[in-house]
């Protein structure tokens, strides 16, 4: 049986590479199974968050950067 959510203990760094293989769209099926029993969703949800900002700032940064 697997552990409860707020009880699952996962490193930051894998929790990142989870995060940016779901932004990939690209993930093999026994990792993303081992990812869904190892990661805190909580966390999951914080980093793609975060990522997600950081892209779009990036985003606009570039933009800026070509237009100047």
């Amino acid at each position: 049986m697997t552990q409860p959510v707020h009880q699952r203990k996962g490193s930051l760094v894998g929790t990142v590479k989870a995060v940016l293989w779901g932004f990939l769209g690209v993930r093999r099926n026994a990792d993303y199974q081992d990812d869904i029993a190892k990661l805190n969703p909580i966390h999951i949800l914080v980093v793609g968050v975060v990522m997600a900002l950081l892209f779009v700032l990036g985003l606009i940064l570039l933009v800026n950067w070509v237009v100047a």
